[in-house]
């Protein structure tokens, strides 16, 4: 007899396995299935957690080499142990995968190591490790099998020379010219780890500029301390061919008006973006819908497909393709299953890149808000104005927020400096709460902190600014 559960995640990443927790939270029997032998999917493994290990540790090593002289600190010359490096975030990502593992444990959900493919609406085979298969029913299935990257034809991926950001978090040499093609949060990142443990970095980008459609300000902002850290951006160029030779990688690029050239590096890093994970799953074999974009199509409120009873979160619907945005829906699709209002609001969804200064932001930049003919009002201030700031020594950046010039509603929040990343959660907050830019601006930042720099740019909004916006 078939195992029977009332909930069943495929996939553990972290839209996923907060899925399964929060089921079992609310007395469904629930299973996951997981491809890996560790759970936690792309973002645990090979994403999120490994980078971010990476970017502390070569930002240390810069720190130490660059930086440290500033506070009085002589340490003398400083090596790198490239080997313990790469350990340090291996040691990090068992860690983390281990702490979900515990927890599937301490919530009595029952886990099974394979592949999942629905064979009906309440039906599961599981390809199991050993090869043989077992079949389980579900009442409600929750399809959270996420992305992986994007293949560029003819750039084969060879795992040491022409890599993806899987690969990029395990060379097993400093490259000294490592190529990125595509200035997303991946290439922008990894090459940010490559370029402080001594790569020459060239970034190669199809669009104009960073960020896409974002604010054009602060990309550019962006841009330029990113190459003050010796980041060499070539906008508006194509990628058209790829030649091994010599132990060399060429890359021959197009710009916008059809003129050829040649990039000659060590190492091509491929982050051109990802793509859905649905294809195996046994989506299309029982009907589920896709939309234009090859991406799961789902009720915006319940989460739920064409198909009754088999739900769908993180990448491999609409919208960003980010772990918490994953996370969110997972909580909300499990908890209109228990009658509760599950809701999501992507108005207030932050972003973030973990470059060295941080780049985070949440809502619509000036840009935006011109095309959809919205009048706004700005206020900014700089880190260099900030006490705490100095006293770190990290005083570059500056924070910007925008507000609907009638009602003073936030409108966008954008923040390009040290610990951006975890300033960004104050606007997430407000947005959430539908606040205004006097709301920031009256309400207590402790001083000294990084945080009083978002309260002078919400004074500075209506240009009464202290310490200068």
């Amino acid at each position: 007899m078939a195992k029977e559960f009332d909930v069943t995640v495929i996939g553990s990443g972290p839209g996923g396995y907060v899925a399964a927790i929060r089921a079992a939270q609310l007395g469904f029997k629930t299973a996951i299935i997981e491809k890996r032998k560790t759970l936690g999917g792309t973002c645990l493994n090979v994403g999120c957690i490994p980078s971010k290990a990476l970017l502390d540790s070569s930002e240390e090593y810069y720190k130490a080499k660059h930086k440290l002289g500033d506070h009085g600190i002589d340490i003398g010359q400083v090596k790198l142990d490239l080997k313990k490096l790469l350990a340090r975030k291996d040691k990090v990502v068992s860690e983390v995968t281990g702490g979900v593992d515990f927890l599937m444990k301490n919530n009595k959900i029952e886990r099974f190591h394979g592949f999942g493919k629905l064979i009906s609406s309440s039906e599961i085979e599981i390809k199991l490790e050993s090869g043989n298969t077992e079949i389980i029913k579900s009442k409600k299935i929750i399809i959270a099998t996420g992305s992986v990257p994007i293949d560029i034809p003819g750039f084969e991926i060879d795992g040491k020379q022409v890599v993806t950001s899987d690969d990029a978090i395990n060379l097993e040499k400093v490259p000294e010219h490592l190529i990125v093609i595509g200035a997303g949060v991946i290439g922008l990142e990894l090459g940010s780890v490559w370029r402080r443990l001594g790569s020459k970095v060239t970034v190669v980008e199809l669009q104009s500029r960073l960020f896409g459609n974002t604010d054009k300000q602060m990309a550019s902002l962006a841009q330029r301390i990113l190459e003050t850290q010796g980041f060499e951006f070539l906008f508006e160029h194509k990628v058209i061919g790829l030649e091994k030779k010599n132990g060399k990688v060429k890359v021959r690029i197009a710009d916008s008006s059809a003129k050829e050239s040649d990039v000659e590096g060590d190492v091509v890093l491929v982050a051109v973006g990802r793509r859905p994970f649905a294809d195996n799953v046994g989506a299309e074999q029982i009907g589920i819908k896709f939309t234009s974009r090859k991406r799961i199509e789902v009720n915006p409120h319940t989460y739920e497909t064409n198909i009754p009873g088999i739900y769908a979160i993180g990448d491999v619907i609409d919208g960003p393709m980010l772990a918490h945005k994953a996370e969110e829906e997972g909580i909300a699709v499990v908890e209109t299953f228990a009658g509760q209002s599950g809701h999501v609001n992507y108005s207030a969804v932050p972003y973030i890149v973990y470059t060295w200064p941080e780049v985070a932001w949440v809502g619509l930049g000036e840009d935006e808000l011109k095309d959809r003919g919205i009048q706004y009002k700005v206020g900014k201030s700089l880190f260099k104005s900030n006490a705490r700031a100095k006293a770190m020594n990290e005083a570059e950046g500056q924070v910007k927020i925008i507000a609907d010039k009638k009602t003073d509603k936030l409108l966008g929040v954008y923040i390009i400096g040290p610990r951006a990343s975890d300033m960004i959660a104050e606007a997430a907050v407000a947005f959430e709460f539908g606040a205004t830019a006097e709301d920031l601006a009256r309400s207590f930042h402790a001083h000294p902190t990084l945080s009083e720099i978002i309260k002078e740019a919400a004074m500075a909004v209506d240009k009464w600014a202290i310490h200068g916006g």
